[in-house]
């Protein structure tokens, strides 16, 4: 029992390590790009994370190589202009709006306006109410299927 405790601590501790990358920038205002950049370009391997979150490799690629575009002087531009040439559109949290991203843009409000479309219809077809009033001509052609049912099957 008394080993059990060191060898979970020992598992624990191997969980919590983390990459831990240290930077060595120029100017604060240089730093202060580097994070800004790492947040706005998104890891295409984790699809939900920026780089400056993700630690997957290719994230490890991407801030090592935005650190080594702004060492050399780079402007953000540039910088978010190679990525874009070499990963795409996606690789930014914010694409341009062009015909190839128009469907990541317009998509969640066609799918909400046919969403809306939807929930209308059914609200509407479930809301029609009573029916008309019968006729007097419906009433006794109604009266008289009942009076026909109430005397049981013909033989």
């Amino acid at each position: 029992m008394r080993a059990l405790i060191p060898t979970l601590l020992l598992c624990l501790s191997c969980v919590a390590q983390a990459a831990v990358e240290v930077r060595d920038f120029d100017s604060p205002e240089q730093e202060t790009r580097y994070r800004h950049l790492t947040e706005i370009l998104r890891c295409t391997v984790c699809q939900n994370q920026s780089i400056a979150e993700s630690n997957a490799d290719l994230a490890g690629d991407l801030r090592r190589k935005t650190y080594q575009m702004l060492q050399a002087g780079k402007s953000d531009e540039e910088i978010l202009d190679y990525m874009v040439d070499r990963y795409g559109d996606f690789v930014l949290y914010r694409p341009p709006f062009r015909l190839s991203t128009s469907v990541i843009w317009l998509g969640p409000f066609v799918l909400l306006g046919l969403g809306l479309w939807t929930v209308l219809r059914v609200v509407r077809a479930k809301r029609g109410g009573a029916p008309p009033p019968l006729t007097p001509e419906q009433r006794r052609h109604a009266e008289q299927l009942l009076a026909e049912a109430d005397q049981g099957p013909r033989s």
